[in-house]
């Protein structure tokens, strides 16, 4: 059957787990062209019997030729992610239509110092951020908070801490929070004031995460006095 315009069949190159409710999955597409850090694609299932599913999900990776990487999270009643996370193997393959979104991007020639927030699985996006700019050398420099359950519960721990040698990365745990850090708990306004980049410097600035998470982190930054008009936000549903 052929594909409607903008389709394509994407095999799965590769797969690991993040965390025990999240999966790296790996895909090839032939003829992709790259993407900007910080785009999403969706993602097509197609049940035996017709029925179509369709999610969208941002990429982890950055002008990676004809390989994408997603990042997923499992939703206890969802019906993509479960299988993307639990079953999805390498060989199977699925539809993606991509890369789309234009405006939460960040481009390796802009200099402008770069705040990153992200609640959980709001990583993603940012995480292929810190890549483009690890991979091209940028000297933009770059400040991530990030705020998640407890430690079990990192994305890309391992390369996080990596790039810790060369940007600013805080971490806000809401439920469990090892010993010697912050008690744990929601992000509060004077997290955002000793991890950000104060306002007079006009970051740019990346705030991604749950519909909740994004609203009260947006609200305390323009509070705070940052420019509404330099915070790029994308939310998911979830809580």
């Amino acid at each position: 059957m052929a594909l409607e315009a903008g389709w394509q069949v994407a095999t799965v190159r590769a797969v690991r787990m993040l965390t025990s409710h999240s999966r790296s999955i790996t895909l090839r597409l032939p003829g992709w062209q790259g993407h900007l850090a910080g785009q999403h694609a969706d993602v097509r299932l197609t049940a035996p019997d017709g029925y179509q599913a369709v999610r969208s999900y941002s990429l982890a990776n950055w002008d990676a030729g004809e390989l994408i990487e997603l990042a997923v999270d499992r939703l206890p009643d969802g019906e993509v992610s479960p299988f993307l996370v639990d079953e999805i193997a390498v060989g199977d393959q699925v539809e993606i239509l991509g890369p789309l979104g234009r405006w939460f991007v960040w481009r390796t020639e802009w200099a402008e110092p770069v705040q990153l927030i992200a609640g959980g699985s709001g990583l993603v996006p940012v995480m292929a951020m810190l890549r483009a700019r690890a991979a091209t050398g940028s000297p933009a420099p770059f400040r991530l908070l990030y705020s998640v359950r407890a430690p079990d519960d990192i994305y890309f721990r391992d390369e996080l801490e990596q790039f810790g040698e060369q940007v600013d990365i805080r971490w806000i745990f809401t439920r469990s929070s090892p010993a010697g850090s912050r008690p744990a708990g929601r992000v509060t306004a004077s997290d955002l004031t000793d991890a950000v980049f104060p306002p007079s410097t006009r970051a740019r600035t990346y705030l991604c995460g749950s519909t909740g998470f994004v609203e009260n982190v947006a609200r305390m930054l323009t509070a705070a006095g940052h420019d509404e008009s330099l915070i790029r936000a994308e939310r998911y549903g979830g809580s």
